[in-house]
């Protein structure tokens, strides 16, 4: 046996049929246009690893939210970068996180609400077509977490086809 790296980065449910989830990831599933149900495993686990984080800290600073947040800032720096937390959130936020805030921060979802595609679906395709750009730069991968202050610089590529407003793909020339 090999001791290589853990190459999978989610847990799957530990209980594969049960109809209430199963509808609830389907709903998740078409309102963030995501692939399959791994990205949104994906997503949970990270939910997880940031809620065990904050746990972990605030069991170090014995229930103290400030000394706990001191004591992870970087942790509540890089939540905070992200948009996942707001400013004025403080660690004890972070056990409140739902699922959603994190597929909210996916660069597809991003490039949805700035109206890059019609439906979360066709902002994907064009991400993977290598359509869209994050500040110049040619991103392929729609699970990649955009920064807020990337936010504004997501757009089409100059170089595309779709660049052009009157293409007939283009969600402004629908209006």
């Amino acid at each position: 046996m090999t001791t290589g790296k853990n190459t999978k980065f989610y847990e799957t449910p530990n209980h594969p049929f049960q109809g209430e989830r199963i509808a609830q990831e389907a709903d998740l599933l078409s309102r963030y246009g995501l692939k399959n149900k791994e990205e949104l495993w994906r997503a949970q686990s990270e939910l997880r690893n940031i809620r065990r984080e904050a746990r972990r800290l605030l069991g170090e600073a014995q229930g103290d939210a400030e000394e706990a947040e001191a004591l992870g800032a970087e942790f509540m720096a890089r939540l905070r970068r992200y948009g996942i937390l707001s400013a004025e959130d403080d660690i004890s936020q972070t056990l409140r996180l739902d699922v959603t805030d994190i597929l909210e921060r996916r660069y597809q979802t991003i490039a949805y609400r700035n109206g890059i595609g019609q439906t979360p679906q066709q902002a994907r395709q064009f991400i993977v077509h290598g359509h869209v750009t994050i500040d110049g730069a040619r991103i392929t991968v729609p699970s990649r977490k955009v920064e807020v202050d990337e936010e504004d610089t997501v757009s089409f590529d100059e170089t595309s086809p779709l660049s052009d407003e009157l293409h007939p793909e283009r969600a402004e020339a629908q209006e």
